[in-house]
């Protein structure tokens, strides 16, 4: 396989079969540059996870996770049959098609009022079904699955860092007006009575920063993107 190959600023590592969102929040920890993306191409999945250093604090930070979701649709986009549809869900869950094919996580230390010392954001995408019985999973699914047999793993990752990269420097420019207005077109499940980090409510709209709006009871309650933060198990 030949290695992928990034923008200026952007440095890949192969994680040689270990757990890139693991291995890239350790990295961090310990001290590493902005801009490295830490992978692992297997024959039925794609891992990698992106390090950044945000001079902002963490809830406005945040917007990385949409911003790397429409990275993510523009880069399948570029490469696949017209035809496939991309959806995002809030959470980071990924739909190709209607089906849950992967999900991007996010991790950073700190609170959200401070500026994080890093922030890692993290890709897992099926490409291959985990079974030849998709009928025991039918609301989940696998790129090559949906039509897209002939998008290159390394070239959607590469694609994948390219256009997140063009999201970032919009959302440094001007703000989130672009990624709320992009995101908000491919935005799946955001509609009636949901249940968002562990509230439930109506939807009531998305904040200038893309928090969810809930109508509980009499109140609106806001869930900020920092409630989808994690850390590797």
């Amino acid at each position: 396989m030949t290695p992928p190959q990034f923008p200026p600023l952007f440095t890949g590592q192969d994680a040689a079969g270990r757990d890139p969102f693991a291995l890239a929040c350790a990295t961090a920890d310990q001290g590493c540059d902005a801009g490295l993306v830490i992978y692992d191409l297997a024959a039925d999945i794609l891992r990698a996870a992106i390090v950044f250093a945000p001079d902002v604090p963490l809830a406005t930070a945040a917007a990385m996770l949409p911003i790397c979701g429409v990275g993510f649709q523009n880069a399948l986009g570029a490469l696949g049959p017209p035809e496939v549809g991309v959806h995002l869900g809030w959470d980071g869950t990924i739909y190709v098609n209607g089906g849950r094919c992967g999900a991007l996580r996010m991790a950073a230390p700190g609170q959200p009022d401070q500026e994080p010392d890093w922030l890692v954001i993290d890709l897992t995408l099926a490409l291959w079904p985990a079974s030849d019985d998709t009928g025991l999973t039918p609301d989940d699914t696998a790129l090559y699955a949906e039509g897209c047999a002939q998008v290159d793993a390394v070239a959607l990752l590469e694609a994948w860092v390219r256009h997140t990269l063009v999201g970032i420097n919009a959302w440094s420019d001007s703000g989130t007006a672009q990624v709320h207005r992009e995101w908000s077109g491919l935005a799946h499940g955001l509609e009636g009575e949901i249940t968002v980090a562990g509230q439930t409510g109506t939807f009531a709209g998305l904040d200038e920063n893309l928090g969810v709006l809930l109508k509980v009871g009499a109140k609106t309650v806001l869930i900020p993107l920092t409630a989808n933060l994690t850390r590797p198990t």
